[in-house]
């Protein structure tokens, strides 16, 4: 079986190939990503000719690219159609100027890669990383063409900048059917801002009324390169479609969803996004009116999701207009949540978003009196402790009393090591004596983990982290440290609160507890720093308090 594997795979890469006819293309196929409505049916023979798209190659029209750029973002918009086809984030770069880190890392001999400090490019025009925001009209059935994202819009310009002290800049687009019919298509940028306001509006001077639908969508490929990695303890964030109704809320729809089924769901406002880890991109339709919202699979590999609006009639001599807004950038929770009704929730925290969102929100709070995630996630742990400070007092008296009965419970095993039975049942005659619960010690574990794996999805999830440094080598908060310093302390700190614990009675289980410091530090070598900080914190507190407990109850008489 393995020689014919072999065999086949070699005859694909290294054999003859057998030539291909060249597939021809219909106008039809080329537009299979334009939405399918029953009302929006395809233009006529007569008025097919009026759409650039479908004209012969030799007679398309060039496409202009036209560059903007404000204080946050850099884009490209292509006059064929609109199509915002690239999107730089300007405050984020791939990789971050850590010159302190390098610089440590020269001294003892360790190799520094040279960084990319190119920003991250949210939309994309190359084939293999495909990601672009779509808009345009659809003309109802038995009407003339309408723009859609194949069409050949003008400009008057080539090139917007925000410039210093202006607070918002429009780039318009016009387009004319050369028989009355003309539209317009201008996007609007704020400063500070990651929302895009696009208006397309429709004059009417054709001597008969005109209906049409608004459509956006945004058209992506799968990034096979997301396969995730330790950073996310092996389980990669999200990487899809999301849509948001009244009804189902917010709904993942992911890249098997859409090759399965399309979506085809109404809905009173709502909204539909691609997301990734630590951004966004998101068609935002008005909220007070019904939107359909759809996704389709296309050809090599290719995704859409988007929606449309309803019907709108456009008599002759008026005028109409559509409003859509487009969030394209990093998912910062508090931003989001002004834009649209649970487009923060894009920040998935998984099932434990109950707890992340507090936590999150305690975060913020006292990074605005601190100015320092590191120095937040310290005091996220004070609060925790604070919080769990009853039942970690109760646990620990437990334990402290389970540590002074140690001798006791030693002789009674000696007494009693040919009787199992017996040594048990005086054993349980003891606790009860004591007034110790054995198990006393698991429970504060137990409650805390829930808390740990919302942090941890926190620490992984939330922007603000990325790149965020804390102090001295910890440059980044939410990657591993460099230097594997923070780990090895955290080993440290559960090696001394251990030796603080009773140790079990049974041999074999005292020493699979010893290799328990060893076995997490290792874990941890891979956690983001700022979790490993948590712990770190966390573990000195709790020996801080568990060694004045064993310390009171010892000398106790």
């Amino acid at each position: 079986m393995l020689v014919l594997m072999l065999t086949q795979a070699w005859e694909q890469d290294y054999g003859p190939k057998t030539e291909v006819a060249a597939e021809v293309t219909s106008p039809e196929a080329a537009k299979e990503d334009l939405p399918s409505t029953a009302s929006a049916v395809a233009p006529t023979t007569e008025t097919a000719t009026q759409d650039s798209a479908t004209l012969p190659a030799s007679t398309l029209p060039t496409a202009k690219i036209i560059t903007v750029k404000t204080d946050v973002i850099n884009l490209e918009i292509d006059t064929q159609g609109g199509t915002i086809r690239t999107l730089d984030l300007l405050d984020y770069p791939v990789e971050q100027d850590n010159s302190v880190v390098n610089h440590l890392r020269t001294m003892i001999g360790l190799d520094t890669a040279e960084k990319n400090r190119a920003p991250v490019r949210l939309f994309n025009s190359s084939p293999e990383k495909m990601f672009a925001a779509q808009s345009g009209l659809i003309a109802g059935s038995d009407q003339m063409a309408a723009p859609n994202h194949y069409t050949a819009f003008s400009s008057t310009q080539d090139s917007y900048v925000l410039q210093p002290g202006q607070d918002s800049l429009t780039v318009p687009l016009t387009w004319t059917d050369g028989q009355g019919l003309n539209v317009s298509k201008t996007f609007t940028f704020k400063r500070g801002s990651y929302e895009i306001t696009l208006a397309q509006e429709l004059k009417n001077d054709t001597g008969k009324a005109w209906s049409g639908r608004q459509y956006s969508q945004l058209l992506r490929v799968q990034d096979t390169e997301n396969k995730g990695n330790m950073l996310t303890g092996g389980m990669r964030a999200y990487d899809g479609g999301v849509v948001y109704t009244q009804k189902d809320k917010y709904q993942k729809v992911s890249f098997d969803d859409m090759a399965d089924k399309n979506l085809e769901v109404s809905t009173q406002g709502g909204w539909a996004a691609m997301i990734q880890h630590y951004f966004a991109s998101a068609w935002i339709p008005p909220a007070d009116q019904e939107n359909h919202f759809y996704t389709k699979q296309l050809q090599d590999g290719r995704y859409v999701i988007g929606s449309y609006s309803p019907i709108v009639n456009v008599d002759n001599g008026s005028a109409a207009q559509w409003v859509a807004h487009l969030f394209a950038g990093p998912k910062i929770q508090p931003v989001m949540e002004k834009i649209a009704t649970g487009l923060e929730l894009t920040v998935d925290y998984s099932v434990l978003t109950f707890i992340g969102k507090p936590i999150y929100w305690l975060l913020n709070r006292i990074h605005d009196l601190a100015g320092n995630w590191g120095v937040a996630i310290i005091g996220v742990t004070l609060c925790i402790k604070l919080l769990f400070f009853p039942l970690s007092q109760a646990s620990f008296k437990s334990m402290a009393k389970m540590r002074k009965i140690q001798p006791r419970l030693k002789e009674l095993q000696e007494r009693f090591k040919d009787d199992r039975q017996r040594f048990n049942t005086e054993m349980m005659a003891m606790y009860k004596k004591e007034k110790v619960n054995p198990l006393g010690g698991c429970l504060p574990v137990l409650v805390q983990i829930p808390v740990f794996m919302s942090l941890y999805w926190v620490l992984s999830e939330t922007v603000e982290f990325r790149q965020a440094p804390f102090m001295l080598w910890i440059q980044d908060l939410s990657v591993q440290d460099p230097f594997y310093i923070l780990p090895v302390i955290m080993g440290a700190t559960m090696k001394i609160q251990q030796s603080l614990n009773p140790a079990p009675i049974d041999p074999l289980q005292a020493k699979i507890m010893k290799m328990f410091p060893l076995v997490f530090t290792v874990f941890f070598l891979f956690f983001p720093a700022g979790l490993v900080l948590y712990w770190v914190v966390n573990n000195t507190l709790s020996i801080i308090q568990q060694w004045y407990i064993t310390k009171t109850i010892a000398e106790a008489p």
